[in-house]
């Protein structure tokens, strides 16, 4: 693929360029110099980490009919046209997650992802017990009906609810105001395009994308004036709809990292 048509992947895929840096791997100054033409002879294996994110389909993490149909899905639906009342049709022990009609196959979490989304749950709930907030930490799996319509459902890693009244029947009516996704090689795309689009559409306040493979986190704050911020979870970050009062820490988490797999 020469660089011209990776351009025009980049476009119709819609990505931007940091999108494109956190799915290839390639630095972001790197990737801005080889799509200006600064960079003439970029590497080999530079060009191969590109081409192949901007080849893949982004349906790969899509659950195929058959198997929608193995699990109790009534067999003349297509993806896109799923509804809750089928969501809740699929077996419990299959995770899945229902987005504008379309299944995805989200497979069980690791024990690492766990534990990252645990500790950032804890600390969370801790701020919130000794400050006596109104609001509430939620940690997957839990339902969450997102635009309050029945084309979808997400199940996000970790949250916070300030409003107690979006709580009904153990499930999330609404959008949370602060969701927490932790990267896994069959997430990530998902993480970083699907529902970063579908957050910020229903309303969801602020966002962070954890990576533990990278050891980085991307924070995106829908109501602030810088979109994103990238953090290398050295130093404590501040969570941005408390106002900077809850700063989360990473410093089990670094260590966790090295032993992810």
């Amino acid at each position: 693929m020469t660089i011209e048509e990776m351009k025009r992947k980049k476009q119709q895929k819609g990505y931007s360029y940091a999108q494109l840096s956190a799915l290839s791997g390639v630095p972001l100054g790197t990737l801005q110099k080889i799509f200006s033409g600064d960079t003439e002879h970029p590497r080999y294996a530079t060009l191969q980490a590109l081409e192949q994110v901007l080849r893949n389909q982004d349906d790969r993490m899509v659950l195929n009919d058959s198997a929608a149909f193995s699990y109790g899905i009534l067999q003349e639906k297509k993806q896109g046209e799923y509804t809750v009342a089928d969501y809740f049709a699929i077996p419990g022990e299959i995770r899945v997650e229902l987005i504008d009609g379309v299944i995805y196959d989200m497979g069980a979490p690791i024990f690492d992802h766990q534990k990252i989304a645990g500790e950032i749950y804890r600390q969370i709930a801790n701020y919130i017990m000794d400050n006596n907030s109104r609001c509430e930490a939620g940690i997957s799996p839990i339902d969450v009906q997102l635009d309050c319509d029945d084309k979808t459902m997400v199940q996000p890693d970790v949250f916070i609810l300030c409003k107690s009244e979006m709580i009904v029947k153990g499930r999330v009516f609404g959008a949370p105001d602060f969701v927490l996704e932790v990267i896994s090689p069959s997430t990530k795309r998902t993480d970083y395009f699907k529902k970063l689009e579908k957050y910020e559409n229903a309303g969801v306040r602020e966002y962070w994308i954890l990576d533990p493979y990278k050891k980085q986190l991307l924070v995106f704050f829908f109501e602030g004036d810088i979109y994103a911020q990238t953090h290398d979870l050295t130093k404590p970050v501040p969570v941005n709809i408390y106002e900077g009062k809850l700063h989360l820490r990473f410093d089990h988490i670094l260590r966790w990292c090295g032993h992810i797999r």
